[in-house]
């Protein structure tokens, strides 16, 4: 997801702080090669759904660069639906938000444990550590995404593997003007993890390097995540009582979420 939004911030700041070279990687392979260009780095395309293809991306990466010292898995999109999408849909969400982490984590890890050292940075989003109204395949494969960035941090810790999982909310980018149900994520209004503000993709990626320095798991550009998800374990039930009432509050019957897809 290198070639527009947070992960061409990324690589910008990483190039500024001076990583000895940057792999662009994206679907799109115009984008990756413009952005490689500009700061000197090397431009790849694929699907991170292809397992193949990441499993080569990081042979040739090693044997043609150097070791990887930072894998950053950051591919990712939203719809609109709930229980009436089609389960086709979950399931290619699934391969891009928790698939292409496990993809990467595979290829890369047995390359760092040899070394002892190595870091991964997936990306989730806020709504893995609560929710997000109106998008059940959101909501489902994020919390997959932050659960398996967990199991790795946990399972692999002890041979030198550092992991962050990257939890904001709003962020300036085209994810979902890139996405299936753009339309109606403009017609609805259904940017609520806007509610605490958007963020530039820079300085999202200011809050990157500064969790990164710090070792710290989790990654909340925006603070207000901590104290929810404080809030969450704290009382779960009193929790989903509030999302209840928040959600009752800011849709009209006739955009309430359950109704998005149906028409009702």
């Amino acid at each position: 997801g290198a070639a527009s939004g947070i992960g061409k911030a990324l690589v910008e700041r990483f190039h500024a702080d001076g990583a000895a070279h940057v792999v662009v990687v994206d679907q799109d392979k115009a984008g990756a090669m413009a952005v490689a260009e500009s700061i000197g780095g090397t431009g790849v395309a694929l699907d991170v759904t292809d397992e193949a293809a990441i499993e080569k991306l990081v042979t040739d990466t090693e044997r043609d660069i150097g070791p990887i010292d930072l894998f950053v898995s950051n591919a990712g999109y939203v719809t609109l639906g709930g229980l009436e999408a089609p389960v086709e849909d979950l399931n290619h969400m699934f391969e891009v938000h928790v698939l292409a982490h496990l993809y990467a984590a595979r290829a890369v890890i047995p390359h760092m444990a040899d070394r002892g050292s190595g870091y991964l940075l997936n990306t989730a989003s806020a709504a893995g550590l609560l929710s997000q109204f109106g998008s059940m395949h959101y909501a489902v494969t994020k919390h997959a995404a932050v659960a398996l960035a967990e199991w790795i941090a946990i399972t692999h810790g002890h041979q030198g593997i550092k992991v962050s999982v990257l939890c904001p909310q709003a962020v300036a980018t085209n994810i979902g003007a890139n996405s299936p149900s753009a339309d109606q994520l403009a017609e609805r209004g259904a940017d609520v993890a806007g509610a605490d503000g958007t963020l530039s993709a820079q300085d999202t990626a200011d809050v990157v390097i500064e969790s990164l320095r710090e070792e710290r798991f989790h990654v909340l550009p925006h603070p207000e995540v901590a104290k929810y998800v404080e809030r969450k374990g704290a009382d779960v039930d009193r929790w989903i009582g509030g999302m209840q009432r928040w959600q009752a509050g800011m849709f009209a019957d006739d955009k309430h979420p359950a109704n998005w897809l149906t028409g009702s």
